[in-house]
C-alpha cells in the first residue's frame, strides 16, 4: 500500500490545539470515537502491515549490532547507527542533543514537532544485557512469525516498532502531538548516568510512552519501586577456641540483621526484601571481624518505601563493640497507577479496540525509566514495545504479527493524543 492510499483518510477537521497537553486532566475516552475513527487506525494497520518486510530489516540490522550495556566503544557505534536510522526514517527532529554518558553510553534527545503545546515523552533504551560476542553463537533469526537475537525482546522491536508508526501517520497525513524521544544506552544497569536527563525532558511533558517489551501483549501501568543495598558489618577478630570472649562476630550481626530484612517481606503490600548475597569472615577458628549482605527492595508504594526505610535506618549491632554502614538506596522509584495513567490506558484501550485487540494492562514488579517519570506526576504508559518473551534470556524472542498490531496501536494512540 502506498502513502496515497492514505489520501483524505484524516478527516477529522479543526481542533483544539492545545488539547495535547491536557492528557493529565482528560476525562476517560472509553466511547469517543471522535478523536479517531475504527477507520484511520485500520488503514494504519494496512500500510504498516504492507511494510512488514521493512520492518524485518530494520530490526534484523539494529540486532545485529552488539550494544551491552558495559561497552562504551560498542555503545558509541550502536548510537552512531540509530542516529542515522532515524534521519533516514524520520528525517531531522526540529531539534536535537547528545549528552555524554561518562562511562556509561551517551543519551540521545530528539524533538519532532507536532499539533500542540506539551510534548509526549517517547523513552527507549537502546543497551541490552548480552555481552560482546553473544552474536557469534546466536545471531539473529527468523522462523515464521518469530524472530529471535540478543535484544531483539528487551527492547530493540520496540524503537523499530515507533519508527514505523511515525512513518504511517506522516504517510497518512494523520496528527500527531509534538513529540521527545529519548535514547539512552545504561538502563539496563540502573540508568546512572540518563536518569536525569530523563527527569529533565519529563519536566514539560504532558506524558510518556515506554516502549520497553509488553507482558504477554498486556501494557504496564505499575511497576515496583527498586532499592539495591550493600550493608558492611564490622567487628572484632579473636581466636574463636581461646579467646571467643574477646570478640565481636560480623557474622552474627549479619545473621541477625538478615532476619529481620527478610521480616520486612509483606507480600499483601507488594513488598519484597531479598538479602540475595553474603560474605565474610577468614577461617571458621576466627571470630569474624568483617562480613558483607547485598540487598534487593521491590515495593509497590511510597509508603512502603518509607517503612523500609525507617527500619534500614533502625537497624543496630547486638553487641556494642560492632558496626553497621548501610550504603546504596533506591533505584527507581515506584511507578504507581495514577489516575492520569489510568485515563491514558483508557485512550489505548479504545484505540486497541478500533484494530479488533483485547489490550490488557499488568502491574509488574520489574522497574524501567518509566518509573523516573511517573514519580514525576506523568501519565505514563509502559510496555508499549514487542510481544513476545525471554527477556535477559536465550529463549528471547518477538512476534512479527505482534511488531504490526503493536506499530499500528503506538500510531493511531499518538494520533488520538494530538487532540
Amino acid at each position: 500500500m502506498s502513502a496515497g492510499d492514505f489520501t483524505d483518510m484524516s478527516g477529522s477537521g479543526d481542533v483544539d490545539a492545545e488539547g495535547v497537553s491536557d492528557v493529565r486532566d482528560t476525562k476517560d475516552t472509553a466511547s469517543a470515537g471522535d478523536t479517531g475513527s475504527a477507520t484511520d487506525a485500520r488503514a494504519l494497520h494496512a500500510w504498516i502491515s504492507g511494510h512488514r518486510a521493512d520492518l524485518l530489516a530494520d530490526l534484523s540490522e539494529y540486532v545485529s549490532l552488539e550494544t551491552p550495556s558495559n561497552d562504551r566503544a560498542l555503545l558509541d557505534a550502536g548510537l552512531a547507527w540509530l542516529d542515522g536510522y532515524l534521519a533516514e526514517r524520520l528525517g531531522a527532529p526540529a531539534a536535537t542533543r547528545r549528552i555524554d554518558g561518562g562511562p556509561y553510553g551517551d543519551i540521545r534527545v530528539n524533538d519532532y514537532p507536532g499539533r500542540g503545546t506539551a510534548p509526549i515523552l517517547l523513552l527507549a533504551h537502546y543497551d541490552t544485557v548480552w555481552p560482546a560476542g553473544t552474536l557469534a553463537a546466536w545471531p539473529f533469526a527468523v522462523e515464521g512469525d518469530r524472530a529471535s537475537g540478543p535484544g531483539v525482546f528487551d527492547m530493540k522491536a520496540g524503537l523499530v516498532q515507533l519508527v514505523w508508526a511515525l512513518r504511517a501517520l506522516d504517510a497518512a497525513g494523520l496528527p500527531r502531538p509534538p513529540l521527545r524521544l529519548l535514547l539512552n544506552g545504561d538502563e539496563e544497569i540502573g540508568s546512572p548516568a540518563s536518569r536525569p536527563l530523563i527527569e529533565e525532558a519529563a519536566g514539560d511533558a504532558a506524558a510518556a510512552l515506554v516502549f520497553e517489551a509488553s507482558v504477554d501483549g498486556a501494557l504496564k501501568t505499575e511497576r515496583k519501586g527498586v532499592g539495591i543495598f550493600r550493608l558492611e558489618f564490622t567487628g572484632v577478630e579473636a581466636h574463636a577456641g581461646l579467646e571467643p570472649a574477646k570478640g565481636a562476630s560480623a557474622i552474627d550481626e549479619l545473621a541477625r540483621a538478615v532476619r529481620l530484612l527478610h521480616d520486612l517481606t509483606d507480600l499483601d503490600a507488594g513488598t519484597t526484601v531479598n538479602v540475595g548475597v553474603v560474605s565474610g569472615g577468614t577461617g571458621s577458628n576466627v571470630v569474624a571481624g568483617a562480613a558483607r549482605a547485598e540487598v534487593d527492595v521491590r515495593v509497590a508504594s511510597q509508603g512502603e518505601a518509607a517503612r523500609v526505610d525507617a527500619a534500614l535506618a533502625a537497624l543496630r549491632p547486638h553487641d556494642p563493640r560492632a558496626s553497621i554502614e548501610i550504603t546504596g538506596g533506591w533505584n527507581r522509584p515506584v511507578m504507581e497507577r495514577s489516575e492520569g495513567t489510568a485515563r491514558l490506558f483508557g485512550q489505548a484501550r479504545d484505540v486497541a479496540a478500533r484494530l479488533g485487540l483485547d489490550l490488557g494492562e499488568r502491574s509488574v514488579g520489574g522497574a524501567s525509566d518509566g518509573n523516573f517519570a511517573a514519580a514525576l506526576g506523568l501519565p505514563v504508559l509502559d510496555g508499549l514495545g514487542a510481544v513476545g518473551a525471554g527477556a535477559h534470556a536465550r529463549h528471547e524472542h518477538i512476534s512479527m504479527d505482534g511488531m504490526v498490531e503493536r506499530a499500528a496501536l503506538t500510531a493511531a494512540l499518538l494520533h488520538t493524543l494530538a487532540f
